[in-house]
């Protein structure tokens, strides 16, 4: 072989190389933002009845893949523009120069406004009558509805799907199932996801050093707020390093096992402390046990917890 073809072989060589590397790149890069989102876009269809596999399909397209200038400037996933928008704005070149774009305070805010945006648009009403598993009907009607200009967005959508098997996550029917796809096998951020467990018909994760009720919403793929609330908090409150965060509405009362087993308050505790630890609304442990609100517990005193 001459030195010339010698060149063109390693040349060739090299560029194979190098697609095969980017492609793995690539297919790494969309996989980690499919592990962050899924559950945010499955709670999103259990909600507004949209696929969680064309809401991740887009979300990926239109963001590429979270490391688009409006995803990192503004958390908007999904391109939407103003339109009669009063939020917060970001400005950037589109289809015109300075278009206006919506920004969010997390990317779960975009996720919620993505589904609002088109449970509320008239021209994606007949979508809504397509069955939850049918992705491409879905695709071809977000392309015939207008949401994009480009004439091979319903493929790509579809390539999408059927390439990192999106469509399986339209079959999870339940936030129980959201909550299980969550696994300590993925990383948010760089870091392992919490591990999470389950108890009194529920789940709870707990805090880490630096957590807040946004950051572990952004984790998880439920509203921070929700999270708050849930946990009868204020949404700014500062977590402490290890306190327990529940991610459903709290039970009534504790489990059956409980029945005739008062909790002995022990030193230190309180009653917003006792009602986190056993999964219960702080405003149903002070019912069942006849106390008031403003009632100073003591170390001994035996709560009924059910």
């Amino acid at each position: 072989m001459n030195y010339s073809k010698k060149v063109l072989v390693y040349v060739l060589l090299s560029l194979t190389t190098t697609f095969a590397q980017a492609q793995s790149t690539w297919n790494a890069r969309y996989q980690s933002y499919i592990n962050q989102y899924k559950d945010c876009a499955i709670e999103q269809m259990l909600k507004w009845k949209i696929p969680a596999s064309i809401t991740l399909a887009q979300g990926l397209l239109e963001s590429g893949a979270g490391e688009s200038s409006l995803a990192r400037r503004g958390n908007n996933h999904f391109g939407i523009k103003c339109h009669g928008w009063t939020g917060k704005t970001i400005y950037q070149d589109d289809d015109r120069r300075n278009e206006c774009f919506r920004s969010y305070n997390s990317a779960f805010e975009s996720f919620e406004d993505h589904s609002r945006f088109l449970a509320s648009g008239q021209r994606y009403r007949k979508l809504f009558d397509l069955k939850i598993t049918d992705y491409k009907g879905w695709a071809r009607g977000l392309k015939a509805a207008g949401y994009a200009t480009n004439p091979k967005y319903a493929d790509r959508l579809i390539d999408l799907i059927q390439l990192y098997r999106l469509y399986e996550y339209d079959k999870a029917r339940s936030y129980d199932k959201t909550m299980n796809n969550h696994t300590k096998d993925h990383t948010y951020g760089g870091q392992p996801l919490h591990a999470m467990g389950q108890y009194n018909k529920n789940y709870f994760i707990y805090a880490r050093r630096g957590d807040t009720f946004r950051s572990i919403g952004e984790e998880i793929g439920i509203s921070y707020k929700k999270i708050a609330r849930y946990n009868e908090r204020d949404r700014d409150d500062r977590l402490q390093e290890g306190e327990v965060i529940w991610l459903k509405k709290k039970q009534k009362r504790a489990p059956k096992e409980y029945k005739n087993r008062p909790h002995y308050v022990r030193e230190g505790e309180s009653m917003y402390m006792i009602a986190q630890k056993y999964g219960i609304r702080l405003e149903s442990l002070y019912k069942m046990n006849h106390l008031s609100p403003d009632y100073e517990i003591r170390v001994g005193d035996a709560l009924k917890l059910r």
